[in-house]
């Protein structure tokens, strides 16, 4: 029985994330002259008590809207937060998931942040290994502490 509520869950859970694409073009064009140098810092709470922390900065792109289309290929804007993930499929159909507002562009890499635990850790891909990009959010409990982004 409870095996079974829990992957009722889990799958409600998955059907309710609405994925959008981003076109790879459509990524140049957004992510275009945001390189490490332009990011800014933001403050983000933590949905879980750690030893009286609450909340927590990193460095950030300076993207509040992302342009993405539908299933149907429909132009779609959503508001970047903490909570959105991005997700690049390669040419092997390798797939590399960074939190959307980490993702910035270092020459021909896409750098990004792949943990919310340790943001620290960067990974880099190819953008020209890139074949789909997909955004969703993953619904997490991560919001911006101040308004400023």
């Amino acid at each position: 029985m409870k095996k079974t509520f829990v992957s009722i869950f889990l799958l409600f859970n998955l059907l309710s994330c609405t994925t959008y694409y981003i076109p790879v073009e459509s990524f140049k064009q957004q992510f275009n002259g945001i390189d490490s140098t332009k990011l800014r810092m933001v403050e983000i709470n933590v949905p879980v008590y750690i030893a009286g922390i609450t909340s927590y900065s990193y460095p950030a792109n300076p993207i509040d809207t992302i342009y993405c289309v539908d299933e149907d290929n429909k132009p779609v804007k959503i508001a970047n937060s903490p909570s959105i993930e991005i997700r690049f499929t390669d040419k092997n159909d390798d797939r590399t998931i960074f939190y959307f507002d980490t993702v910035y562009l270092q020459d021909t890499l896409i750098v990004g942040a792949e943990s919310r635990t340790i943001p620290t850790i960067r990974d880099a891909i190819p953008l020209n290994n890139v074949k789909l990009i997909e955004v969703q959010d993953g619904k997490k409990n991560y919001h911006y502490v101040d308004n400023e982004k």
